[in-house]
């Protein structure tokens, strides 16, 4: 048996042809255990979830997902497919690692392990359009430098020299060489597909409604269909996690946020890079509107717009796709025309090609975001054996594959790597 597992270890290092690109896999991976017992039990199908399940089995341990849905039917294959950051940095915080460090797992799992998940290093540029702004990403920039992170400001005409499409009467644009994208769907199922091949039993369809801790300091955990008994419980249930907590009597400061995008017809390459703007980024630098309920960095609070927000790329299937509201309504995933106009909008003004595009669709996912705004990853000590990874708010694509090997590396060594530290969900996991 440690033959086979081994066997199947080497294969996912030695990234042999036999692993099939993710876009072949279907909606419902084929791994459904009958042994419901497990060393780990991993609840949630999603980036952070299967990335921790990938980790954890590829150090040899025997480990069950649990999804209720299909693997990346919630944010992880909802959002832009935005990833990275400004580089490692000089010394590396949680941000360098679960944004830097996903990038090179993302170049890992497409380049040396054969998933076609249309990843590429595109950069991204970020449009200014005020004065303030344009003072205020100087001394980001400055700021960036010091630490040894990367960041360069671009005149309108560098930046169409590389963005043809970009608007020339802007003031300016940032670049961030260091960031890129993928296709949210291939990528979260290529890490639950790798998962399953490295021995885990990826099982979809499961609605947990209970949680029950085990006089063996376990736990036994049932879906609509089944039970599961494990020793180690992970929560990675994204917006979620708070509804799994109170299964436990926990409340796990997790607030789901409704973002939103749309989508125009495809059309032959036009925009070449991710795209952003500086209006949001500029706005929370003075006030992130953040309470003891209301995550910072929201776009609406009280039902009222306070900023917009953008980010945008062109699909590998010729479809534009923007998105940028972050707006607090429980679990509600309907989207907002009104909303989508404005985004729309503040897209024209930085590539105002997207004006004379029609929309052809829009749709909605929810975010997890923390109250403090930072994430939460490590273990529970409230509770035996129990451990989260969430909380990684817009950009849980981005940061969930390092969050989950991060997380996994714990779990299997006992030793919680120090930039953990600041995600401790003790600092806001409390008795219900």
């Amino acid at each position: 048996m440690v033959n086979k597992v081994n066997n199947k270890r080497r294969q996912i290092i030695s990234g042999l042809g036999a692993l099939a690109a993710a876009s072949t896999l279907p909606g419902r991976l084929a791994a459904q255990s009958d042994a419901n017992d497990t060393d780990v039990l991993i609840i949630g199908g999603g980036i952070a979830g299967s990335s921790t399940a990938f980790h954890l089995a590829e150090q040899g341990r025997n480990v069950i997902l649990v999804e209720r849905g299909e693997i990346a039917s919630e944010a992880s294959g909802q959002n832009m497919g935005g990833l990275g950051g400004n580089g490692w940095g000089n010394n590396p915080n949680l941000l360098s690692y679960i944004t830097a460090g996903s990038v090179e797992i993302f170049k890992r799992m497409q380049l040396d392990l054969g998933y076609d998940m249309e990843f590429r290093l595109s950069g991204t540029l970020t449009a200014i359009h005020t004065e303030e702004q344009y003072e205020y990403y100087q001394d980001q920039v400055a700021r960036l430098h010091t630490g040894g992170y990367e960041g360069e400001l671009l005149s309108p005409r560098e930046a169409r020299a590389i963005e043809p499409e970009a608007n020339s009467d802007l003031l300016g644009f940032m670049f961030s060489k260091e960031r890129g994208q993928a296709d949210p769907v291939k990528s979260t199922r290529a890490f639950a597909h790798a998962a399953e091949l490295a021995g885990a039993s990826i099982n979809t369809g499961q609605n947990v409604i209970g949680i029950t801790p085990l006089s063996s300091r376990g736990y036994a955990v049932r879906t609509e269909s089944a039970e599961f008994r494990c020793q180690t419980l992970v929560l990675a249930s994204g917006a979620w996690c708070d509804p799994l907590g109170r299964m436990l009597g926990l409340y796990i400061p997790i607030v789901p946020i409704r973002g939103q995008m749309w989508a125009t017809e495809s059309v032959p390459a036009r925009v070449f890079h991710t795209i952003g703007s500086a209006e949001s980024s500029y706005f929370w630098s003075k006030d992130n509107g953040a309470d003891a309920s209301t995550p910072p960095n929201l776009t609406h609070k009280s039902n009222q717009r306070r900023i917009r927000h953008l980010y945008g790329r062109q699909r590998w299937n010729g479809e534009i796709i923007f998105g940028g509201d972050r707006e607090s309504l429980g679990y509600n995933k309907t989207p907002n025309p009104e909303g989508i106009e404005v985004n729309r909008g503040h897209a024209a003004e930085v590539i105002p090609l997207v004006a004379s595009l029609p929309i052809k669709r829009t749709w909605a996912g929810l975010m997890p975001f923390s109250t403090d705004g930072s994430p939460i990853i490590g273990r529970i000590s409230l509770r035996e054996n129990l451990y989260i990874v969430s909380g990684l708010s817009s950009s849980g694509f981005g940061r969930g594959p390092m969050a989950g090997k991060l997380l996994a590396d714990f779990i299997h060594t006992g030793h919680r790597a120090h930039v953990l530290a600041e995600a401790n969900p003790d600092r806001c996991v409390m008795e219900a």
